[in-house]
């Protein structure tokens, strides 16, 4: 029998054939002190106007947002969790984008509780009060958040256990973390649309906040495809993810040192890897800035999304380093396949999500078009739009 997940495979083919989190910027060597192409109408000749078969091509795909680094602590916290509406505001213009989407996926960079006793040795440390993380995460549409990084343990286990239960009891799904090494493991789902997403996280950063069989942490293992026990890791977690008879599969990975520009080599053969056995969207994140993207086998890889929001101070020292500017990336699914991965240019100002104005956005673009280059990847440009064709190679 032919699932959902089989179709949509069969419709992308068919279109061819510690390393960690800084609050400001340090050497990565330093450790956790670093830190729309076109759709065919479809109107059989029923006389439908161009411009009525685009509305209703639009309305027919499934947009699924993919953003980096949501870290709601610290300055983010004590900026919006007392604010009178808070919790929509930390969203700035983003919002009504963020509202227009079937579902959004990020990386929880912070634990969500009030308790906890700080890990020790530790230059930063990422907590919001769940009063305003929750809130913040359900105005935003978050579908579904990683929790496989080097800042979810940083209160210890009783903050690592809130964090789950406030995101289930909210009906976030989330991965990548839990109370041993099998629950981190185990991949969440969500719907959008009408598609069925499973999702995973795995880090390769704060080894010593990796699960045990029988204690808690995150899905920490060596993001490289050359090492068996990580290729045996992979496989059973994909196992698992088809018990959800999912359309898509996305892999959602903090990895790499802070403040880089290009992924490693190593991550890259990882991530090209991941979509030979079947995952439809590698997510990364970990570099604060922006990385590439790669479209391999028709599917994207998005080496880092950077920041979505933080309260970091501005780093720009190097050439190309600015992180405060990210993107938006968003998926579009039309009709059970992969269609484009649109750039929506971000800038965080005050503590906030806001939608880049011209200038920056005009970096963004170019930034990312360019860091894509390295990978021959084809890009659409029209003006203020920058987009990646998906499902051809």
């Amino acid at each position: 029998m032919r699932t959902r997940r089989t179709l949509l495979a069969s419709g992308v083919a068919g279109l061819v054939g510690l390393a960690g989190c800084a609050g400001e910027p340090a050497n990565p060597d330093d450790g956790d002190r670093g830190s729309t192409g076109e759709a065919e109408s479809g109107d059989g000749g029923s006389g439908a106007s161009d411009d009525d078969s685009d509305g209703a091509d639009e309305r027919d795909a499934t947009r699924i947002g993919f953003v980096g680094d949501l870290m709601l602590g610290r300055s983010v916290n004590e900026r919006w969790a007392d604010a009178d509406g808070g919790a929509e505001k930390v969203w700035g213009s983003t919002l009504s984008r963020l509202e227009e989407l079937d579902g959004l996926v990020g990386n929880l960079e912070c634990c969500v509780s009030d308790r906890g006793t700080r890990w020790p040795d530790k230059g930063y440390y990422f907590r919001s009060d769940p009063d305003f993380a929750v809130p913040a995460l359900e105005a935003a549409g978050a579908s579904f958040v990683s929790l496989a990084n080097n800042h979810v343990l940083d209160y210890s286990e009783p903050a690592l256990r809130d964090t789950d239960s406030h995101l289930t009891d909210a009906g976030i799904a989330h991965a990548g973390a839990g109370t041993d090494r099998d629950a981190a493991l185990e991949p969440a789902a969500f719907e959008a649309g009408d598609l069925t997403v499973a999702a995973f996280g795995l880090t390769d950063q704060a080894k010593e906040f990796a699960a045990s069989e029988s204690g808690p942490g995150t899905a920490f293992a060596t993001l490289d495809p050359s090492v068996s026990a990580t290729r045996s890791l992979v496989e059973e977690i994909l196992d698992r993810a088809e018990a959800h008879d999912p359309d898509l599969v996305v892999a959602s990975l903090h990895w790499g040192p802070n403040w880089e520009t290009e992924p490693g080599a190593v991550h890259e053969r990882f991530g090209r890897w991941l979509v030979e056995q079947g995952v439809d969207v590698v997510h990364g994140h970990s570099a604060h800035v922006l990385q590439g993207v790669e479209v391999y086998q028709g599917r994207p890889i998005i080496y880092d999304a950077a920041d979505f929001v933080d309260d970091y101070i501005s780093y720009q020292d190097r050439e190309g380093v600015r992180n405060k500017r990210s993107a938006l990336f968003e998926l579009v699914v039309r009709d059970g396949a992969l269609d484009e991965l649109v750039v929506e240019p971000i800038e965080i100002v005050d503590e906030t999500a806001t939608l880049a104005d011209d200038e920056v956005a005009e970096w963004v673009r170019n930034t990312l078009a360019e860091r894509s280059a390295a990978f021959d990847t084809a890009i659409e440009r029209d003006d203020d739009r920058l987009a990646f064709p998906l499902g051809a190679e």
